[in-house]
């Protein structure tokens, strides 16, 4: 019977798709720019490549019995959250709010009303169609984060069922209160220009809560099986990142240059610390090291990409690295498995990213920004406010996810048996192998 349940929701999927044809054409006023679509439209793409890239990224890292579900942990997202995204997902996200907090599933339900020149409030140039095509790409690669932390451990069914309910329980509320006009953070005055909060926080407080609930590898310690992938998976992410950053400026203009340039910048310098910050500790530099500084830097200036200037990007690189460092440091002095470090990139980058938007934030960078300059500039009301939003999301991911995790155990458990973790993943999961 257990065999059943998957094919019977993509049953329930094809007959909805019959009863509800979305062919309703919903025309307004909108004044669609060929030069903003089009520019958005290569945005989707680029950061749809950012989830292959995250797959060769994280399969390099893990031991060579691993790197096939690794990778196609990362991979599956772009169909499971794409079909979630379809059905209600985008309504949940940038629907009709509710009280704030997650939008009414009916609003958008199996992309209804999504022809013609509709556009969103906050993107009244581009189609509402791209729009959500171009969120939905957020919406994948978020759960894809979390699959380091518990790599090497996990069934992929029981994946399959945490990616959905973290996705309807964690992310969507998230993305519905921070980018959402009525979204009760959005109307705090929190700043997330591209997703530190919404991604990166969410996914690196899930990845830590993962880490935690599974417990130890029975064999924690190995060597990457390529470190090449990790350098091919380092470079599709930060060509994929200028559609991430740049693409959320949500059109062809200056604010979509100053991102790109900041997300260049930040990432350059995080990799240079990264590998001085090593040397300094009588490391050598390392191509792993240059990489994964790199991408840190990529998540830190995510929140503020389109809020701060180009010398304080290279701040929020080298701060973000030095502090990542340290806590990957001090991670592999504690019990903590998180595989691939995942808290320590991408949940202390976004959290550090976050709180520098704070500081850095200036108002002469992107007129949007309401809530006041950073307490760099002598002014603290922007600063507390996104203290104050760091402490609220990192509780409600944290503790949001441990539940849910407990729930999915209860349905499926959680960690693969110790002979199939002997074995590999990829054998024991999928039946393949290098």
């Amino acid at each position: 019977m257990k065999r059943l349940i998957p094919i019977s929701f993509l049953v329930v999927i094809l007959l909805l798709s019959f009863i509800f044809p979305s062919v309703d054409v919903i025309n307004t006023n909108a004044n669609i720019s060929a030069a903003d679509t089009a520019w958005m439209l290569s945005a989707t793409g680029l950061v749809l490549i950012m989830t292959p890239g995250l797959a060769f990224f994280y399969g390099g890292m893990v031991n060579k019995k691993n790197v096939i579900s690794t990778m196609f942990q990362s991979f599956i997202c772009m169909a499971i959250i794409t079909i979630i995204w379809v059905v209600f997902g985008f309504s949940l996200a940038f629907g009709n709010s509710i009280y704030g907090i997650i939008g009414d599933p009916r609003t958008f339900f199996m992309m209804k009303g999504m022809l013609g020149n509709q556009t969103w409030k906050l993107a009244p140039t581009i189609p509402l169609l791209l729009f959500a095509m171009y969120q939905l790409k957020f919406a994948i690669i978020t759960p894809a984060l979390i699959t380091g932390a518990f790599a090497e451990r996990i069934r992929f069914n029981s994946y399959i069922i945490f990616i959905c309910l973290f996705f309807v329980f964690i992310y969507a509320p998230l993305a519905h209160c921070t980018w959402h006009p009525d979204g009760v953070l959005f109307k705090l005055g929190v700043l997330d220009f591209a997703g530190g909060t919404v991604v990166h926080m969410s996914a690196g407080w899930a990845a830590l809560a993962s880490a935690l609930y599974l417990k130890r590898r029975n064999e924690p310690t190995h060597a990457p099986a390529r470190i090449t992938y990790v350098m091919i998976g380092t470079g599709l992410l930060w060509f994929g990142w200028f559609g991430f950053n740049a693409g959320s400026a949500m059109g062809a203009n200056l604010l979509a240059v100053t991102a790109l340039a900041t997300s260049t910048t930040a990432s350059a310098s995080a990799a240079v610390c990264w590998i001085f910050v090593d040397i300094l500790r009588g490391k050598k530099p390392s191509a792993m090291g240059a990489c994964i500084g790199a991408v840190v830097g990529l998540v830190a200036i995510t929140p503020a990409a389109g809020f701060v200037s180009i010398p304080h990007s290279v701040a929020i690189g080298i701060i973000s690295s030095v502090i990542s460092n340290m806590v990957v440091e001090w991670r592999t002095r504690t019990t903590i498995d998180d595989t691939l470090d995942v808290f320590p990139c991408h949940g202390v980058g976004g959290m550090v990213g976050m709180v520098l938007t704070g500081v850095f934030a200036h108002q002469n960078i992107n007129a949007g920004n309401t809530t006041g300059n950073g307490l760099f500039f002598g002014e603290t009301h922007l600063f507390l406010i996104q203290l104050e939003a760091l402490v609220g999301v990192s509780v409600f991911a944290f503790f949001g996810s441990l539940l849910l995790l407990k729930i999915t155990d209860l349905i499926s458990p959680l960690r693969v048996s110790p002979q199939d973790e002997a074995i590999g993943l990829d054998l024991s999961q999928h039946g393949e192998t290098l």
